[in-house]
């Protein structure tokens, strides 16, 4: 089945506008039980599919159990390359590990042998055209990298950076608060 197909039955599975929410100017993010409605920037609307291919291929819901695989497998893929998302993947990551510690570690395990979807450098047009199957056979790495110490140090050293994103808005708030 071709991804185009794939993606739109994940949005319509999960009540997600049929373009991912791409067309929108904001969008709703749950968080410590709270809603908020941020702004939909340019690059988070371009790649939005590119997350979204990510859960269909990683078999991954959108609850914060999913959010969290996701954020650790594309640290572990490299989203961290690209400055912007990978400070959205991070903050993501920061506040998973304090939920879902282990589905965060899973997805980081395993996008040590996966090429990050953003990495495959194509098209929203191209992948949409693309056969799932063929995305499988791109997506993996020609050698297995196992979790010995070095990915476990890349690992902590991750959680940290995932942290100081996550808590930067946090401390921020709260020196703002204790200097008024």
């Amino acid at each position: 089945m071709k991804l185009e197909q794939l993606l739109h039955e994940f949005y319509l599975k999960n009540g997600i506008p049929k373009d991912g929410g791409a067309s929108k100017d904001t969008f709703e993010f749950k968080v410590f039980g709270l809603k908020f409605n941020l702004p939909n920037p340019k690059f988070r609307k371009e790649a939005m599919h590119i997350h979204d291919i990510q859960h269909i291929y990683n078999d991954c819901d959108i609850s914060w159990k999913g959010e969290g695989f996701i954020a650790g497998w594309e640290i572990s893929t490299g989203m961290w390359k690209y400055f912007r998302l990978g400070l959205l993947s991070l903050w993501a990551m920061g506040y998973s590990i304090w939920i879902y510690p282990k589905a965060v570690f899973k997805g980081f395990k395993k996008g040590l042998n996966d090429i990050g979807v953003i990495d495959l450098k194509m098209s929203k047009s191209e992948l949409m055209e693309m056969e799932y199957d063929e995305l499988l056979n791109i997506m993996k790495k020609d050698t297995t990298t196992t979790m010995n110490s070095v990915q476990w140090i890349k690992f902590i050293f991750w959680v940290f950076a995932s942290q100081l994103v996550f808590l930067f808005p946090i401390v921020l708030i709260g020196i703002i608060y204790f200097l008024s």
